[in-house]
């Protein structure tokens, strides 16, 4: 039994998102957006730094040198974790991401109807998008989790690191770690498309080589899944456009008016009862509109047609907020905190 299993064996995480080990503070953890002390033990730079050594022995060294490191962590009858050790002032610190092991149902996330449509598409790009922390992988999983217990297909993912362990039912899944089982985002689906996929998620695109190579993907007859860190659908189609130089705008434009399916944009507000958060989820899906408008750059524009797309099964952010307020899932100053936080 590693040190830091003793540690978690003594912090209620049934509710938290988060643990964060600091040291000279005590075990923090996030709970429905907030942080708590999970007890009051400081815990020692020594003993931080004993728990990476035990938890990364072989890659520890990479650690000392790149000063953090990502990996995984499973504790039978804990949980699973998505980790990030780090330095910061001469001193260590771990961020440890729990990692819920029953997968939720889309209609666990929302009730919309789109999201299953969008895992009933033979090929395209599907984005999931919002700040850190707001579910996208949760979202993701599931989706690729209706495709797993529906439907005859092969699923290759890429990750760092894997979070959610899926079980293979009517599909096959293969998920590869980035870091691991290969060097990047880019190089492994690359390798994915010599693999006989037809869905592959990518955990992030981050640069313009992965987004060069997802498009290629789709563009090839597979679907494709991935999450950005941006709020908004007409946000995150900006960013990938201008993520390239003025030379290969035009071409990128072009491209992802054709292959774009859609964009689920979300973030997580505590409910009304006190207890556990809810999604709030723009969707957009990729009308004949809309693939104008990107294709011509009108991104300003494309908010006015998710609100006027209901039939479609799109709905902007604000839309799902005042539904959430109606049903009194949220509260009215959740809903007007959002807004403010907005502009």
């Amino acid at each position: 039994m590693l040190k830091i299993d003793s540690l978690l064996n003594n912090i209620d995480i049934k509710n938290a998102s988060d643990i964060h080990i600091s040291s000279g503070l005590p075990p923090i953890v996030r709970v429905d957006g907030n942080l708590k002390n999970a007890n009051n033990n400081i815990i020692s730079h020594e003993m931080v730094n004993e728990y990476i050594k035990e938890l990364i022995p072989d890659r520890y060294n990479d650690f000392l040198i790149n000063g953090d490191i990502d990996f995984k962590y499973n504790l039978d009858g804990i949980g699973n974790f998505r980790v990030n050790a780090f330095k910061c002032k001469g001193n260590y610190a771990i961020c440890m991401r729990v990692v819920k092991q029953k997968i939720p149902k889309i209609s666990d996330i929302t009730s919309a109807q789109a999201l299953k449509d969008f895992t009933k598409l033979n090929d395209g790009l599907v984005l999931v998008t919002g700040p850190t922390g707001s579910g996208k992988s949760t979202t993701l999983a599931s989706m690729i989790n209706e495709i797993n217990n529906t439907k005859e297909k092969h699923i290759i993912t890429l990750e760092e690191p894997i979070e959610h362990i899926y079980k293979n039912n009517k599909s096959m899944i293969n998920q590869r770690e980035v870091g691991q089982d290969t060097k990047s985002y880019a190089l492994g689906l690359r390798a994915a498309l010599r693999q006989d996929p037809d869905v592959i998620l990518i955990g992030e695109m981050r640069d313009t080589e992965t987004v060069e190579v997802a498009l290629r993907a789709a563009q090839t007859g597979h679907l494709v899944f991935s999450t950005l860190h941006t709020m908004g659908a007409a946000n995150s189609i900006y960013r990938i456009i201008n993520s390239f130089d003025n030379a290969h705008q035009n071409e990128i434009k072009v491209q992802l008016s054709s292959l774009l399916r859609g964009v689920i944009s979300q973030v997580l507000l505590p409910n009304a009862s006190g207890e556990g958060r809810t999604a709030a989820v723009e969707i957009m899906t990729c009308t004949t509109s809309i693939k104008n408008l990107i294709r011509e750059g009108n991104y300003e524009q494309i908010n006015s047609f998710i609100q006027m797309g209901a039939k479609y099964g799109m709905q902007t952010i604000d839309m799902d907020l005042k539904r959430l307020v109606n049903e009194n899932i949220i509260t009215k100053e959740e809903y007007f905190k959002w807004q403010s936080n907005k502009i």
